[in-house]
């Protein structure tokens, strides 16, 4: 029981418990090392493509998943039939919901109990993109999210 320790260490800016033998530290520690790695290199990939914005908002053009091609993004990806607001665009032919007339946090597609949980877990503002794409284009918000770094603006 000796080698078992207690302590808080940092992935990134993420602070992290550890709780375990040595062999176990090392190990985890060097998981969170590759991940970081992976990461770093899918986001040296992001270029701004306004097709690449999903009919919610997020920008799939940031997402590791899209970059590492395992997923062809929201727009591209039969398997997201699930998913009502890519239903309701593609049923009215808009790209996004920021071509619709309607508030998206007064819609009841856009706005469901999903979507609470997403923005919840990812600190994510989705009807904000939205806003940024009514106001400044798919083209200026694609650009700013390459910028970002990111799939999404965050909450405040």
């Amino acid at each position: 029981m000796k080698n078992f320790c207690k302590e808080k260490r940092f992935v990134g800016l993420a602070p992290i418990a550890v709780v375990s033998y040595q062999c176990m530290t090392v190990y985890v520690m060097a998981v969170a090392k590759i991940i970081r790695t992976e990461n770093i290199k899918y986001m040296e990939n992001i270029t701004a493509d306004k097709s690449n914005i999903a009919a919610c908002g997020l920008y799939c053009g940031a997402c590791r998943k899209f970059l590492s091609g395992k997923c062809p993004g929201c727009k591209n990806n039969e398997k997201a039939s699930w998913c009502k607001i890519r239903q309701c665009c593609i049923s009215k032919g808009y790209h996004t919901c920021a071509e619709c007339e309607r508030d998206v946090r007064e819609c009841k597609i856009y706005s469901n109990f999903i979507s609470k949980v997403f923005a919840l877990l990812f600190n994510s503002d989705r009807p904000a993109c939205i806003s940024y794409i009514r106001e400044h284009g798919e083209i200026e918000y694609a650009e700013e999210m390459s910028k970002r770094k990111c799939q999404t603006i965050k909450r405040k």
